[in-house]
């Protein structure tokens, strides 16, 4: 298996700063591994509620996480700050691939990064949901194909 490389600030359209807690670290003095998720979804939701394509407990399509993952490249601690960078990468009739770098402090190489897939459903029934004009043209904003 070939070891993926971490990717640049350059990479990434849009970031979402975050100030690690003590309790973001582990026993081991760094940031617990899950963590890295709870900023996955702090930058997605930030940027889309930024956008006007989410409004917490509003009428219409909600996006379900269906595919996650994450790679860890060096170790950030408490009391750092994380710079969440955000891009998307796929966008389909009812679903969107958004990639996440976390990036220590001023460092220009990502210290962790992943994606998650979120398909759109309606709130009711839980089927998918073409994605909404508003939603479609946030995420046109920060795309970027895959490489």
């Amino acid at each position: 298996m070939t070891r993926q490389t971490p990717d640049s600030r350059a990479d990434y359209a849009w970031f979402l700063p975050i100030q690690t807690r003590w309790t973001d670290n582990d026993v081991y003095g760094h940031i617990n591994n899950a963590v890295y998720y709870f900023y996955f979804d702090a930058a997605v939701n930030a940027y889309l509620i930024e956008q006007g394509a989410l409004v917490i407990n509003g009428p219409g399509e909600i996006g379900l996480v269906v595919d996650t993952c994450c790679s860890y490249f060096a170790p950030a601690a408490f009391p750092d700050t994380i710079h969440a960078g955000l891009r998307v990468t796929k966008i389909g009739t009812s679903s969107v691939r958004f990639e996440i770098g976390i990036f220590k402090n001023d460092e220009q190489t990502a210290v962790a990064q992943g994606h998650f897939i979120h398909v759109y459903v309606d709130e009711q029934t839980r089927t998918p949901a073409a994605l909404s004009d508003t939603l479609r043209a946030a995420l046109t904003k920060i795309e970027k194909p895959a490489p």
